[in-house]
This record gives structure tokens, sequence and C-alpha cells, in this order.
């Protein structure tokens, strides 16, 4: 192996001698061209690693937009590490090993100082590649001085990209990213809905609404459970307020809300129970 590469280089050595006074410039160029075809293979052996997570049992399968995430993030640690080799390479040509080694550790503990934020960046977005806090699609609120909410477009290295509500995109630098609500992975939604009700059907109601609520999961598929039924306000006068929280299937508690109400409303009137406006 070692012969080989001695004749590789006496080969290159030959063939730059060609080119007098552009053996730097040649040489310089042909690191480049080598980063950009190792780092095009890296990328493609990346992605097929990520494709092999296909594979895997169907509950530990990873979902499509994890699956971006991770490309992504990858690609983007293959830049950055062949950016800074090609660098390195290229410095020597101009200055020997131990002097890179000594300017690589001044520049490397001024760097760290100086730019602590944005290595701080990079390092979150390496943590990014081994925790699942939240994909590409996925709706979040990212919490700080002012909290961000949006859906994710982009996770790279240093930065991740929110498209908000309204249309604008934001892009928030990873290190900032300390806590993180995530809307897309909630296990069920609440609907509440407030009723009035006159203090002398009190009793009636409260009874009604606690028998409909175990009959209630049947007729409304996006029930989870039969729904808590609460005064939050305590106060009995010459009528009361009833709440009654429901966990619905996650997403779906404007939808289940109307139903609620209508199934309420026309079992409380079998029962002439007229709600107070």
């Amino acid at each position: 192996m070692d012969g080989r590469l001695f004749h590789y280089n006496n080969e290159m050595n030959d063939f730059l001698a060609q080119f007098p006074g552009f053996e730097i410039p040649i040489r310089i160029l042909i690191y480049i061209l080598s980063a950009l075809l190792v780092a095009f293979i890296l990328r493609r052996l990346g992605r097929g690693l990520v494709k092999l997570g296909r594979l895997a049992p169907k509950n530990r399968k990873p979902s499509l937009e994890r699956q971006k995430t991770l490309q992504s993030l990858i690609s983007s640690t293959i830049n950055l590490v062949i950016i800074i080799l090609t660098i390195i390479a290229s410095m020597g040509l101009f200055v020997d090993p131990t002097t890179i080694a000594w300017v690589m550790g001044l520049f490397t503990a001024a760097f760290g100082f100086g730019a602590r934020l944005v290595i701080g960046d990079y390092l979150s977005g390496l943590s990014f590649l081994f925790e699942d806090t939240f994909t590409v699609g996925e709706k979040i609120e990212v919490r700080g001085i002012s909290p961000i909410e949006g859906v994710v477009e982009a996770i790279n290295l240093r930065t991740t990209s929110l498209r908000s509500p309204s249309g604008e995109l934001f892009i928030v630098p990873n290190g900032e990213i300390r806590a993180v609500r995530n809307f897309s992975r909630g296990k069920f939604s609440i609907a509440k809905i407030t009723l009035n009700i006159q203090a002398s059907d009190f009793g009636t109601a409260l009874t009604t609404l606690e028998a409909l609520g175990d009959e209630a999961v049947a007729l409304l598929p996006n029930l989870i459970e039969p729904w808590q039924v609460t005064s939050l306000g305590g106060v009995v006068g010459q009528y009361t307020e009833l709440t009654l929280i429901a966990k619905a299937r996650f997403g779906k508690a404007a939808e289940l809300r109307p139903r609620l109400l209508t199934l309420v409303q026309e079992r409380l009137l079998d029962v002439n129970i007229q709600l107070v406006s």
C-alpha cells in the first residue's frame, strides 16, 4: 500500500512538473475537486444508510420526515468536515505540518472563544442526529425571549427554518433551541364546551350528562373516553355553569366540539332541560 502511494506521489509530481509556476494552484484545484467527489460519495452513502431504516421493525421504522431530517443533517456534517480537511491540506502546501498544528491549535482556541455561539449552534445541530425532538414537516413552538411557532421546513447543522402560520420564514440558530413544544406529537386534544343550566335543573342535568358521557364514546368516533363534568366557577345562583372537558383524538377537537354541543343539547331537551343563553 505504501509503495503504491509513493508511486502515485511520484506520478503526481511528474505531472505537475510540466506546469512550472502553477504547481500549487493545480494542487489546490485537485484538492477541491477531490473534496467535492468525496463529499458527493459520502452524501450518497449517508442517504443509503438512512434508507436502511425502512428495514427496521414497524414500530421502530423512522418516518419519511425523520429520514429527510437525518439526510439534511448528515449532508451538513459531511460538508463541514470536508471543507475543514481541504483547508488544512491546502495550508500544507505553504507551511510545514508542525507549524500547521500550532496554527490550528491557536486558531481553534481563538475561534472557540470568539465564536462560541456559532460553535454551540453546530453542536446543537449534531445532537439532532441522535435526538428525535422534531422533524421536517412538524409544527412546533420554540420557547425563547419571544416564542416562535411554525412548521419545520429545513434543518441543518447550524439553523432550523420555521414557516409561521402567517407565512413568514424564521431562521432559528440551533443553539437557541432549548425548550420545544411539538404540536404534531400530541396523544389527544382537549375539547371544552360550557353550558348554562337553571339551578333547579342542576341535579337532573348532572346525572344526564354523566350517563351520556359513557354512551357518547360509541356515538362520537373522535371521542377517546367519557368526558368530565365540572363547574369551573363553582357558583350556584339563579343558574349555574357546567363545563364538559372531553379528550378528542389528536387534532380533532375543533371537529368534535359542534357534535358535542348538538348531542348534549338534544339529550337535555329529552329530559325537558332548557339551556340558558
